[in-house]
Order: C-alpha cells, then sequence, then structure tokens
C-alpha cells in the first residue's frame, strides 16, 4: 500500500476487484462514503478532496484502463463502465453513497445513477462532460494544465505522465465517450429523482459553464452553481468553495441555498 498526500491528510493508495478488473483507488477520511471518479486527466487529489476528507470517507476510484493498469477494450459502453464501477464500491461494503464525477467522470456518474438510483444519496456533477456543444468534435480534452486550471500554480506537484499512458487513456475516454450528447442518456434524466448538484467554474476553457443549464431543465431535483475564478479544474482552483458548496449540498439536499458570499452564483 502506498500514500498519496495532500496538504494534512494522506490518502491510503488500494485496490479492490471488480468484474474482472483489479481497480485501484485512493481513501482517506471516515463518515458517510463520498465516491469520486476522475476526468480524463486520470486519478488525483486535490486540497478540495482533502477538504471533504475530514468530514466523509473519500473513494476516488480509478477507471480501469487509465494509469499503469492494462487497457481497457472489455468495457463496451459507459453502460458497462458504469456497471463495473458500481460494482467496485460494492466489493467495498458500500451500498448508499454519495457520488461525485468530474467531467468524463461526471458522465459515467450519471449512468451510474441512472442504473442503480435507489444507491445514490446525493450526485455532485462537477464540469461534468454529459451533455456538450454539438459542434465539439472527438479528439479528446485537452491534457494542459494551463487551460484545465485559472490557476495552475494551485495544483498539487504530480510526475509527468508517460506519453503512452496519456494515449490509451484518450482513447478510451473518445471510445467510450461518444458523440457529444447521448440521446439514450438525456433520455432518463427527466425520472431521475435523486438530488444533484452541477458545478462549473466562471473560467472553465474546457466546456462551456452554461451547459450546466440543461442539466437544470432535464433533471427534476437539480441545483446548478457558478464557482467565481475557477477553471475546468474547480476543486483544485477554488478548493475552500468548492469543497463548502459540496458538503452543505451533501449534508442538506433539500435545504440547498447558495450565496454569493463565497463567491458563488446560482444563476
Amino acid at each position: 500500500m502506498t500514500e498519496a498526500r495532500t496538504a494534512d491528510v494522506r490518502f491510503a493508495e488500494r485496490s479492490v476487484e471488480a468484474d474482472g478488473f483489479r481497480i485501484r483507488y485512493l481513501e482517506a477520511g471516515e463518515g458517510e462514503p463520498l465516491v469520486c471518479l476522475h476526468g480524463a486527466a486520470g486519478l488525483r487529489v486535490s486540497r478540495g478532496h482533502e477538504i471533504l476528507a475530514e468530514r466523509h470517507r473519500v473513494i476516488a476510484l480509478e477507471v480501469p484502463g487509465f494509469g499503469e493498469s492494462p487497457e481497457n477494450d472489455r468495457s463496451a459502453s459507459m453502460r458497462d463502465l458504469a456497471a463495473t464501477m458500481t460494482e467496485a464500491v460494492t466489493a467495498l461494503g458500500i451500498h448508499r453513497f454519495d457520488l461525485l464525477g468530474n467531467s468524463f467522470g461526471g458522465r459515467l456518474a450519471l449512468w451510474m445513477t441512472v442504473l442503480q438510483p435507489e444507491r445514490i444519496r446525493t450526485l455532485v456533477l462537477v464540469a461534468p462532460a454529459a451533455i456538450l456543444p454539438e459542434d465539439r468534435g472527438q479528439a479528446g480534452p485537452p491534457m494542459d494544465p494551463n487551460v484545465l486550471s485559472a490557476h495552475p500554480e494551485r495544483l498539487p506537484p504530480r510526475p509527468p505522465l508517460d506519453p503512452a499512458i496519456v494515449e490509451k487513456q484518450l482513447a478510451l475516454v473518445r471510445r467510450l465517450a461518444g458523440p457529444p450528447r447521448d440521446p439514450e442518456l438525456e433520455g432518463r434524466l427527466p425520472d431521475l429523482d435523486v438530488p444533484v448538484l452541477v458545478l462549473f467554474g466562471t473560467s472553465d476553457r474546457v466546456i462551456p459553464p452554461e451547459m450546466g443549464r440543461h442539466y437544470r431543465e432535464m433533471l427534476p431535483n437539480c441545483q446548478y452553481v457558478l464557482v467565481y475564478d475557477a477553471g475546468h479544474l474547480l476543486d483544485a482552483d477554488r478548493p475552500e468553495a468548492f469543497a463548502a458548496v459540496v458538503e452543505d449540498f451533501v449534508q442538506r439536499p433539500d435545504g440547498f441555498l447558495v450565496t454569493r458570499k463565497s463567491g458563488l452564483l446560482n444563476p
């Protein structure tokens, strides 16, 4: 077992067997489980995750085919991958949990939720890539920290990835994510009664923040919040604001209220 450390919290690195995959994950904290799904850049933890781990059992799962794991040619669709990730949570002895997905992980988290909504207490979508502009191509998301982050100087140190690993990950994202819009997924959103929080940074240069309005229109129980002065990696750009709004939402989804005091706006 190894450890990934942010400022004050150590995330223990472990693995779990699920659906024929050995899935790596990072874990810290105690309390109600908060399962986190990463974006196309791969598994990472930030200061925002560290703050959340002060009150929650934070479990950041690595998607099979990312990092040092073997190439994933078995997951035929996002639906298949969602079933695998849900099985991983089950293997950890967790039935009901809060779920957070970032970018590509946001689309994956939505699929997990529509497949087994009774298991998801609340869903937080951080700059989700489930609904994208129609004119967006399939070249894959940028990996440049200066594009992903409004404040790259705040990103925790991370060794550069092997180019072969980056290409392996992007190939999987392109294959599974498919076109900008997913009619099957979107067709199921109006029936989803799980409380959902959609977060975007006002300075996101990867996905236009206004895409958040689509989720609010389609989901019957959805809050859409903008975080000022944050890019695509808003949990790293504005960790305190990110953690505060996530914590407030998961603690009281039915009484959730946003003010401008923390640089947040519910448009």
